[in-house]
């Protein structure tokens, strides 16, 4: 059995008397069935039947970190105790489980670590190859369009989001949509059109069929979810949006946000994978501070959160078609992530009533929710997500292990 091991050490400690404590340490755990090399290259580090990072030293940390990306799991740890290395590996072990990924540290007696080298190395290869596949299994959302252009503080670095959350953003042309949408032989089979659209009317026929073609862009381009920049389309396609995403985020695995909205977008996906609930995309309308109460409405919600819905037009359009959704009375959590997803805030309150009032957007809830004087002091964006029920512990928990800070 061939066992490599790529050595990791503080800059402070001396690196003679360390290669002393490793020679040592490995004349202890030689086998004649155990071949043990030490390589000073990452890449050597994987032709073998069992890689292991050796921790030599306290602090070595962060030199963890610097070569994380080279490692590949799932990642065993190998130390000897002295010069605080068990300390060490403890830390960079619990780093790596707080990242949900696998690992273990080697520690104790020879004969102990002997024996966990020969069970490991039966199952290295599975473990590896099962570590690698959940790793890559990526998530593709797409930004359809840009995020509008009053969005000024949405902007998401997608090298930052994908090495966040595994989530590969892929830009998608509005004009794929349009062409698609204005092509003469894409027929809606009226088979496919669900009962509840009670379609009745030629507004209503338009919207459905942008959800139609937007349901061709998801298979080509093999989507979980998607934002788009909808109100372009109010000139180009004379319809909205609303419909399609009221749609969309019915369904169990999917998300999609208005207006070009990455971090809603991403934060949808949280709610929708992590709390398992679907989550309603909205404007702060009204702040009363004193009262920590809050205002919230905008044109589309997934319908399955509505006891019950109906068309009306989009609000600042009077044209097309928006949801006027009325919502369960009772606990919500409400959250929002920023542009660069390190920072987050979250609150918890319950729906107090249905609104609707003339000047605002079609879907509106009268709330009452924690530090509500927050979003006037340090907003992370325009756009809200409640979801039902009081999952505050639940999203600090996420955030905290994603490096998120909660304002």
């Amino acid at each position: 059995m061939k066992v490599n091991v790529y050595p990791i050490k503080s800059t402070l400690h001396n690196k003679e008397a360390l290669k002393r404590l490793t020679d040592e340490f490995f004349s202890s755990i030689k086998q004649d069935d155990i071949e043990i090399n030490l390589v000073n290259n990452v890449e050597n580090l994987y032709l073998c039947d069992l890689p292991l990072i050796l921790i030599q030293s306290g602090g070595s940390e962060n030199e963890f970190l610097k070569l994380q990306d080279a490692f590949q799991g799932p990642y065993y740890l190998l130390t000897y105790g002295s010069n605080n290395s068990l300390a060490a590996s403890l830390e960079i072990l619990t780093y790596l489980k707080n990242n949900n990924l696998e690992g273990e540290v080697l520690h104790g007696s020879s004969s102990y670590i002997i024996s966990r080298i020969k069970s490991l190395s039966k199952t290295y290869k599975q473990e590896h190859e099962n570590f690698i596949k959940n790793r890559t299994k990526q998530v593709k959302l797409g930004v359809i369009g840009k995020p509008s252009n009053w969005l000024i503080s949405s902007d998401v670095d997608y090298n930052n989001c994908f090495d966040k959350f595994n989530i590969k953003l892929v830009d998608i042309p509005v004009k794929e949509v349009e062409d698609l949408y204005n092509d003469p032989n894409i027929k809606i089979d009226s088979k496919e059109v669900d009962d509840y659209l009670r379609i009745t009317t030629p507004e209503l026929e338009k919207a459905y069929r942008f959800y139609y073609v937007l349901k061709i862009i998801i298979d080509k381009y093999q989507l979980s979810g998607f934002t788009i920049r909808c109100f372009d389309l109010l000139t180009s396609l004379k319809t909205t949006a609303c419909l399609a995403l009221a749609i969309f985020n019915n369904e169990m695995n999917f998300v999609a946000t208005c207006e070009g909205d990455v971090p809603s977008m991403i934060g949808m996906y949280i709610a929708k994978t992590y709390l398992q609930s679907p989550s309603f995309q909205c404007n702060p309308s009204k702040i009363e501070v004193e009262e920590n109460k809050i205002i919230l409405a905008h044109c589309t919600i997934p319908l399955c959160m509505c006891t019950s819905f109906n068309y009306k037009t989009h609000f600042e359009s009077n044209s097309g078609i928006g949801i006027k959704g009325e919502l369960l009375k009772g606990d919500i959590t409400i959250f929002r992530l920023n542009s660069k997803l390190n920072k987050a805030f979250i609150s918890q309150g319950e729906i107090l009533e249905n609104l609707s009032r003339d000047d605002l957007c079609r879907t509106q809830i009268y709330c009452h929710v924690e530090n509500v004087e927050k979003l006037l002091k340090n907003p992370l964006g325009n756009h809200l997500l409640v979801v039902y029920g009081h999952q505050k512990e639940k999203l600090i928990e996420y955030f905290k292990k994603n490096k998120i800070e909660i304002i």
